[in-house]
């Protein structure tokens, strides 16, 4: 049992059901996933999703950023993401253990296809509206164990995506130990970040601010067995550039790194100006999660794939700069 199920039925959409049973779903680095059986009222069964994180207050803010994340895509595309039910801490059993209840989807085929996810993801960021008009959300998400910085609202995208690109490289400096890294990081920081994305808000050019998922990659999308949708879980989201919802798509250990994926979802949503700067743009959004990887995946080799890219990005970008520190 992976949890104390007298506290559970309070949580239960439908009140009076009744717990029956658990059956784990899947265990992960960072917690215990569950399938329960409850009896509703009616007498008929449900089947609800059930994620269990004892990680103290990092796994309430998982629980609680991914409730939100989910509750605002369904709000946009009901059919998009499972619908959220409820998150809370157990206060029986391991001290620190919170919980996020929500529907339970059958998996068809994982990842989702190139055309069904592509569509259902352009959709939702074409719809979705931030409720300040800004950029940001109202609470810290979680991409895995990094609460991210977004918890404020801005109007420029820039200085959003630099808050949050910088707290990430503060959480990443104590673990990769790496003294030339910290000298890349404040390079690309001061330089590649705002000449990349200030352009996108100037000389009349303008983003609106999408709802992205936060880590859409192979194994946080699916075919819905029942429905047939493309569908999206595990989100940690907020309002940004659109594009940034899909920089995770450029590492090749991921399936949605084959180029079906980015180009049918160019089609329906055409890249920002200016466009030829888009590939420079996707290498610069695919450091956030490349940096998680490197920083909790066992085995990962990202960390140089990082240092790299970021390597690249200077030399486009600030050469003067870059030139000066070619101890790198």
């Amino acid at each position: 049992m992976i949890f104390q199920h007298t506290e559970l039925p309070a949580a239960f959409p439908v009140p009076s059901s009744i717990f029956l049973e658990n059956v784990t779903h899947e265990t992960s680095l960072w917690g215990t996933t569950a399938k329960i059986l409850v009896q509703l009222p009616t007498g008929n069964t449900e089947c609800y999703f059930l994620k269990v994180v004892s990680l103290g207050e990092i796994g309430r803010s998982m629980c609680e950023g991914e409730y939100e994340s989910l509750k605002a895509i369904c709000e946009i595309a009901p059919r998009f993401a499972p619908r959220p039910y409820a998150w809370g801490k157990f206060e029986l059993g391991e001290p620190g253990t919170y919980f996020l209840l929500t529907q339970f989807r059958e998996i068809a085929d994982q990842p989702a296809t190139p055309v069904e996810l592509a569509a259902a993801l352009a959709d939702m960021h074409q719809r979705s509206v931030s409720p300040t008009g800004k950029f940001g959300f109202y609470i810290r998400t979680c991409h895995a164990q990094i609460d991210q910085a977004i918890d404020t609202w801005e109007d420029s995208w820039c200085t959003l995506f630099g808050r949050h690109l910088a707290h990430i490289v503060d959480l990443a400096k104590p673990i990769l130990r790496w003294p030339e890294f910290d000298v890349i990081c404040k390079l690309t920081l001061e330089n590649v970040v705002p000449r990349l994305l200030l352009p996108l808000q100037s000389e009349g050019r303008t983003i609106r601010p999408c709802l992205i998922h936060g880590d859409c990659w192979d194994g946080n999308t699916a075919i819905d067995a029942r429905t047939g949708d493309a569908f999206v879980f595990d989100a940690c989201s907020f309002y940004g550039h659109n594009e940034y919802g899909t920089g995770n798509w450029r590492a090749p250990r991921h399936k949605l790194s084959e180029k079906a994926y980015i180009e049918e979802y160019k089609k329906r949503f055409p890249p920002s100006e200016p466009i030829e700067e888009w590939d420079a743009r996707n290498r610069l959004y695919s450091l956030p999660y490349n940096i998680g990887n490197a920083m909790y995946i066992p085995g990962s080799d990202q960390r140089q794939v990082v240092f790299d890219d970021m390597m690249v990005l200077c030399e486009m970008f600030c050469p003067q700069e870059y030139v000066q520190c070619r101890f790198l």
